[in-house]
């Protein structure tokens, strides 16, 4: 079982502890970066740039925060995560495979006919995939009903959310947020991919979201900022969420396609797969970061 790390007394050891900690997070997010562009390439489809954005987030989720079982995906107090910006599922799908739901070798058949890893996440086809998603503006509303419903019946489990920049344009996000906030939903932390881009160019000229951290302050939110590419930032957000009365949002700055010099900050790559050669190209250079 993956359960949450536990920091040893004393100064010094917490720095020793922290350091090995951000070396084994890093070392992990390096090799889903580098599944999420082989596979994304070998199947000539797919979303890269909110992918890579994301992957630090994911990988502290589930090798650092999330209480989960890999041989028990049905286990009653698993925490819940729900990816509810669904065209990032090249990331999910690495880290699962990471985690040991599935084997690695299922990956480089992504968006294959026949193959458990669809483009969106398929809760019928992939192991630890809690909800179908895709439709954006969807997910956090899901995640909401997963928390109500587990305060309900006293299950201690915490359900997490990852919400996307574009996603967050839609109504349907600001619904879930308004209910969350009403029922002080404490079991409930959602993350923003706040990486600036979606398909059709800069957000904020797109639709601006303002003052977004006020904006989910206003809805009954606690509301946390980090850098969302470095891990102990991340883990110590998820960490304190656990003190909050009420839901948590972790606002997490991000650089669209992190880690491919030609992929970071270039909208082009929201929905398209690197060529041959710019597949090869990225992976060299991941394994040389």
């Amino acid at each position: 079982m993956i359960i949450p790390m536990r920091r040893p007394e004393g100064a010094a050891a917490r720095e020793m502890e922290e350091k090995e900690l951000r070396e084994y997070l890093e070392n992990i997010a390096k090799e889903v970066r580098w599944d999420i562009v082989r596979m994304i390439g070998l199947a000539g489809s797919g979303h890269p740039g909110g992918s890579l954005s994301c992957a630090d987030i994911l990988v502290c989720l589930y090798f650092h925060k999330m209480n989960h079982d890999p041989g028990r995906p049905d286990w009653r107090h698993r925490d819940r995560f729900v990816l509810s910006k669904g065209h990032a599922a090249p990331a999910l799908y690495a880290v699962l495979a990471r985690s040991g739901y599935f084997d690695r070798e299922e990956l480089w058949k992504l968006r294959r006919l026949g193959s458990m890893l669809q483009g969106h996440p398929d809760r019928l086809k992939t192991p630890g995939v809690e909800i179908s998603t895709g439709s954006l503006g969807q997910g956090l509303a899901a995640a909401v009903g997963m928390a109500l419903g587990l305060r309900m019946e006293g299950n201690p489990a915490h359900v997490y959310a990852l919400i996307g920049d574009g996603e967050s344009q839609e109504g349907g996000i600001w619904e879930a947020a308004m209910l969350a906030g009403h029922q002080r939903l404490r079991n409930l932390t959602a993350i923003l991919d706040h990486n600036g881009l979606q398909i059709d160019g800069r957000c904020c000229e797109v639709l601006d979201l303002g003052d977004i951290a006020s904006r989910w302050r206003a809805f009954g939110w606690e509301v946390l900022e980090v850098n969302g590419h470095d891990v102990l930032e991340i883990c110590c957000a998820l960490d304190k969420a656990d003190e909050f009365d009420r839901p948590g949002m972790i606002i997490a700055h991000t650089v669209k396609g992190k880690g491919v010099s030609f992929m970071e900050n270039n909208v082009d790559f929201h929905g398209k797969a690197p060529t041959p050669e710019e597949m090869e190209k990225a992976l060299k250079e991941i394994e040389g970061s």
